[in-house]
């Protein structure tokens, strides 16, 4: 935690160790205490509350990502401000964004060995990033910042764009400067227009994420230098190379899809989020794509380039690529007029970048800047199934937790309450309540029992249902006996579902068992709870221990007793007898 900063946040948010560290913020991993679930806190570094333009931002990224609901986009529950003791001794405001915590790696460890990813997994990446797009657009704010840094892989495998930190309403004419006249965005993926130091769109989005698609399929980003002047340079004058050049893998339909991505021109490259999608997965299914073949993008970015390599572009100040203050490249030798048109340009912008500043500090000292609202009123969700209460919700920020509790008055499925009822803070979580029926009733195990004595059980249990019955043969169960119920015992069912009672029919199906040894003919017979009795019969023609015939099969009483027999070898024959005799004297004398 860092130094300084109170345990607990707008006593409710707990904070935790730190997870993440950027160049205006810390994050930490935290625990809201009101819901019991785990969030991620983003913080200002207490060293930059003071500075008015890195509040502005933080303040926008909340009010940015806030009013974004998308399955792509790490959501935002809360923001707030917390006040901090400072070194001098003094108290500073530092503000807070309470956001979903994402359990998985960004795209840029993935990327950090330099090794290219699968094609199939480059373009589920790149899809889920433009869906963020397609959707953050429709609402009119640009993100500026996409980048591998600023998309994440769940550990479920889903895409989550981050960071809204430099996130602009389209409608903003400043969107590309900042209050000193600084160029915003990261240099490997930066549009040639962010580069320029113009106003940004949509398609500067889609220039970005076609750098990220490139990257994905090589392992390189389309442009690398020296310095972030040197990149940025690259992306106003320079065509980038084939992605087919770097990965031989990478098919045409893809190296179309990525050059039209990365047009000079943005009135060349794709036009909306859907398109470059549409185009993108039409590529991997391997069929038609409509960005032209690469010869005639190339051609068109040529002549593109060859315009705009004269435009200067905004260089970059030390303290990291992400600040790019104008430093044009040095110029080959022009005509006097183009450098006096040239300065004019920069101070045209520094006048505007000094305005723009004045308007900030004018509103902050008003106080007139907008703020996220405290609280949203909850809508009333009575009687609405599921999909339509969560979309009730959706239309006002919030999201839900579906809960299920019997009720005896309101229709299964449908919503009986909710918590909380009235207000909620924005993209908060509310719980709510939808009707299992009436009160469940268990099964009970009537095996065993008769059926009269069943049906008594079944009905003290509180079953009002039908009774149904069905017989079937069962080892050792007699007629008219329990054997289970359908559904079976232990299920938890409404009172009135219908039961099927199964009887035994006090038969047992017994098969022919000729053939088989002694011993397995008789645990047959044990298995199915049929008495036997064994009787031995000499046979020359069947081997000795097994069956050669039985008196009953088929259906069976189960006190019935079956006669096996078994086959016996033929006794050994007697010796003939011996053709010597024992002659005893008869003229012996008797003492």
């Amino acid at each position: 935690m860092v130094e300084g900063m109170p345990r607990l946040l707008g006593g409710r948010y707990e904070v935790g160790e730190l997870i993440g560290r950027g160049g205006m913020a810390e994050v930490h991993i935290g625990t809201d205490t009101r819901l019991h679930r785990t969030v991620a806190i983003k913080m200002l570094r207490p060293d930059l509350a003071r500075d008015q333009t890195f509040l502005a931002r933080f303040r926008r990224e909340a009010q940015s990502a806030a009013a974004l609901n998308h399955p792509s986009i790490v959501a935002v529950y809360d923001t707030g401000e917390e006040l901090v003791t400072t070194p001098a001794g003094g108290t500073s405001a530092v503000p807070f964004i309470v956001m979903e915590y994402v359990q998985g790696h960004t795209v840029r460890e993935l990327l950090k060995d330099g090794a290219a990813v699968p094609i199939e997994e480059a373009v589920e990446i790149v899809s889920g990033v433009l869906s963020a797009l397609e959707y953050s657009h429709h609402a009119g704010i640009v993100h500026r910042d996409i980048k591998p840094g600023n998309v994440m892989l769940t550990n479920a495998g889903a895409i989550k764009v981050m960071d809204f930190g430099i996130a602009r309403a389209m409608g903003d004419s400043g969107a590309t400067m900042t209050a000193t006249h600084a160029v915003v965005g990261t240099a490997q993926y930066l549009s040639p227009e962010q580069a320029r130091g113009e106003v940004v769109d949509a398609r500067s989005d889609l220039y970005s994420t076609g750098c990220l698609l490139f990257e994905l399929l090589t392992g390189r980003p389309p442009f690398q230098g020296e310095s972030p002047v040197a990149v940025a340079y690259q992306h106003v004058s320079e065509a980038p190379p084939l992605a087919s050049s770097v990965a031989a893998d990478v098919p045409e339909a893809l190296d179309r899809v990525t050059v039209k991505a990365l047009a000079k021109d943005r009135t060349q490259r794709y036009q909306t989020a859907a398109e470059f999608r549409a185009d993108l997965e039409a590529a991997a299914r391997g069929t038609a794509v409509g960005a032209p073949a690469v010869g005639a993008a190339a051609g068109a970015a040529a002549a593109v380039s060859a315009t705009s390599a004269a435009t200067a572009v905004l260089g970059a100040v030390p303290g990291g690529t992400r600040v790019i203050p104008p430093t044009p490249p040095t110029p080959e030798p022009e005509p006097e007029p183009e450098p006096k048109s040239r300065k004019g340009l920069i101070w045209t912008l520094v006048l505007i970048g000094i305005a723009a500043l004045a308007g900030i500090v004018f509103l902050v000292t008003r106080g007139d800047s907008p703020t996220t609202p405290e609280t949203v009123a909850v809508p009333s969700l009575e009687g609405m199934t599921e999909a339509q209460a969560r979309t009730a919700l959706d239309e006002v920020g919030l999201q839900m937790s579906a809960q299920t509790e019997v009720s005896e008055d309101v229709d299964e499925g449908l919503a009986i309450r909710w918590e909380p009822s009235d207000q909620a803070d924005p993209g908060s979580v509310v719980t709510v309540y939808f009707s299992s029926g009436p009160s469940a009733v268990v099964v009970p195990d009537v095996a065993g029992l008769s059926q009269a004595r069943a049906r008594q059980l079944l009905e003290g249990e509180g079953l009002t249902g039908d009774v149904l019955t069905q017989s079937e043969d069962s080892p050792g169960v007699a007629a008219d006996v329990a054997v289970r119920t359908e559904p079976a015992a232990g299920n938890s069912v409404a009172p009135d579902t219908a039961i099927t009672l199964v009887l035994g029919t006090g038969n047992v199906q017994v098969p022919v068992l000729t053939g088989q040894s002694e011993t397995d003919a008789q645990a047959t017979l044990e298995s199915l709870k049929v008495s036997s009795r064994i009787v031995y019969q000499v046979s020359a023609t069947d081997p000795p221990g097994t069956v050669i015939d039985q008196d009953q099969s088929g259906t069976v009483p189960i006190n019935a007793t079956i006669t096996l027999v078994i086959a016996q070898a033929a006794p050994e024959p007697s010796p003939p007898p011996s053709d010597t005799a024992t002659v005893v004297p008869t003229d012996v004398p008797v003492p």
